[in-house]
């Protein structure tokens, strides 16, 4: 909790990327053990994490505008994958949020790297 409170806004997107694709594991795993109500539960999560980043997106910026049609997808895509215990819409939700995260956490190192040299 304390990791939370204290975090930057990058970190926080971060973890939020990293929780998407825990809870995805999550369901694809108790999808295949046939537990239907703790996938149900573990999607739902991933679900209210991408409906987090679109209500969140500043539709100021060109890149807010590029990324809410991803973000959108990948939320249809888990509720269809949850609906019909599809573990390839799932698998196809994971590896486009695992790419996002990806280069979020570049773009946080490049950012942090110039923070750095700035002040040097």
């Amino acid at each position: 909790m304390q990791k939370i409170l204290t975090a930057s806004p990058e970190m926080l997107t971060l973890m939020l990327y990293n929780g998407g694709i825990r809870f995805i594991n999550e369901g694809i795993k108790f999808i295949n053990e046939k537990n239907c109500i703790k996938s149900n539960k573990a999607l739902l999560r991933a679900q209210d994490i991408m409906i987090e980043f679109m209500a969140t997106l500043n539709m100021d910026y060109d890149i807010a505008r590029q990324l809410y049609p991803l973000y959108n997808y990948i939320y249809r895509i888990l509720i269809e994958g949850n609906m019909k215990n599809n573990t390839a819409k799932l698998e196809e939700a994971k590896t486009l949020l695992t790419e996002l995260r990806d280069t979020w956490h570049e773009a946080m190192k490049i950012a942090g790297k110039e923070k750095n040299d700035n002040n040097h």
